[in-house]
């Protein structure tokens, strides 16, 4: 607590927190605006009764859910910063540039990744509209219209971009992170009204075990979120002229969830797929449209496979997306280059194969655990039977993450001015 009454005690950090939410709050001014067209009514109905577009909306910060100005939020951005991360498989250049020229290297990397989000913006635009023009949810517009709907959510994506890397200048928060947290809170004080709304006596104890859940939930996402294996280095002495370098001890920490979020954004857009295929196909043929669009309003309104398909994917895309940021190889290499090894274990080969056994025991039970939490809201309504209490392990997941890692930033400013003091 007095770190926190700190925050507003320094000028600095003050003006850094107050410009953070005021652009926070001009991003909720812009997801409350819809686009032109739009039944609010038939909209909050279909998204009340899908969890995969009530998923979506949390990365859009709120604003899908009434289909507003920055409806995509940004969506296309972390698409295509995946996408880019993907090719750096395929491009040894890219892969180079990104892990191995530094800061300026980075730069290029996201510059690259913001290029690609104009394209993925409006292709996912179109997608989305027409998705929700064959539901029935929104009546067709006009070519113009549609096209003018089209730019004009692509240009608010953008937007939503800037003032997320406008946030993170103040180095007091991810400002991507902090969008998509300010839409998941700004739609806590509706869900607790509807909960209470519909509150019925004889389900006491359902509301008491509904709120213990929660904690052990959240106990447990912080759990997973900071649980780390520490892999022991030892640095050999050596002598350079007259003076000897070396000879300590350090540790390598290897996070047990080291995908994050990405696994959970990659079932997401798999699950989607279809739907999208549907809305391309029936250009060239209705009928093949209409008949896969079908089988994938069957299989999103069949809980039960939804939610094991989506468990296998997430627990799949966990162990594919370690795979490609952690590289045992590599790690051994810079190891060796540097005078490390772990204690017991031959450099090199060796070293390599002990890392890797190290992460795939790790970075099963993050799978696993990733993998209930996305399926969390499916299993807590069926066993509570009531619609309106629905845990969601991936809002809790990314506040919580959003929340420690703001945290860390806002100390080592803290700890930094304290230095600066002491001198």
């Amino acid at each position: 607590m007095n770190r926190f009454f700190q925050l507003f005690k320094v000028p600095d950090l003050r003006k850094k927190i107050l410009i953070v939410a005021g652009l926070l709050v001009a991003y909720r001014v812009l997801a409350a605006v819809p686009i032109p067209g739009i039944d609010a009514v038939r909209l909050q109905n279909y998204f009340g009764s899908s969890q995969l577009f009530g998923f979506l909306s949390f990365f859009s910060g709120g604003g899908l859910s009434n289909l507003s100005l920055v409806m995509l939020g940004v969506g296309p951005y972390i698409t295509a910063t995946i996408i880019m991360q993907l090719l750096t498989i395929v491009f040894p250049r890219l892969k180079e540039m990104y892990y191995e020229e530094g800061a300026r290297g980075q730069a290029k990397f996201n510059q690259w990744s913001r290029l690609i989000t104009v394209p993925l913006a409006l292709v996912q635009g179109y997608g989305f509209l027409m998705l929700l023009i064959s539901q029935g949810v929104i009546d067709k517009p006009d070519p113009f219209s549609l096209i003018r709907n089209v730019v004009v959510i692509a240009c608010g994506s953008m937007i939503a971009l800037w003032l997320g890397e406008l946030i993170t200048e103040q180095k007091v928060g991810n400002g991507i992170s902090l969008i998509i947290l300010a839409g998941i809170l700004a739609r806590l004080p509706a869900s607790a009204g509807t909960a209470f709304e519909t509150y019925t006596p004889g389900l006491l104890l359902t509301y008491v075990g509904f709120a213990i859940a929660a904690i052990l939930l959240i106990a447990g996402i912080v759990y997973l979120n900071e649980g780390e294996r520490k892999i022991p280095i030892a640095y050999a002495r050596r002598v350079r002229g007259n003076k000897l370098y070396g000879g300590s001890s350090s540790y390598l920490p290897l996070k047990v969830n080291q995908a994050g979020m990405i696994p959970l954004i990659f079932a997401i857009s798999v699950l989607l797929l279809p739907q999208f295929v549907a809305q391309f196909v029936t250009l060239f043929s209705v009928h093949w449209g209409v008949k896969i669009s079908g089988f994938a309003t069957a299989f999103l309104a069949n809980q039960l496979a939804y939610g094991i398909v989506y468990f296998l994917l997430v627990f799949l895309f966990t162990y594919f997306y370690t795979a490609i940021t952690f590289n045992p190889e590599e790690v051994s290499k810079n190891l060796q280059q540097s005078g490390g090894f772990v204690p017991g274990i031959r450099p090199g080969e060796n070293t390599t194969k002990f890392f890797s056994g190290v992460v795939n025991r790790i970075t099963l039970w993050g799978a696993v655990f990733l993998g209930l939490v996305a399926v969390l809201p499916i299993a807590v309504q069926k066993l509570t039977g009531v619609a309106t209490l629905t845990i969601s392990g991936t809002a809790i997941l990314i506040v919580v993450s959003v929340a420690l890692e703001t945290m860390r930033q806002v100390n080592s400013q803290l700890t930094m001015r304290e230095y600066e003091g002491i001198e």
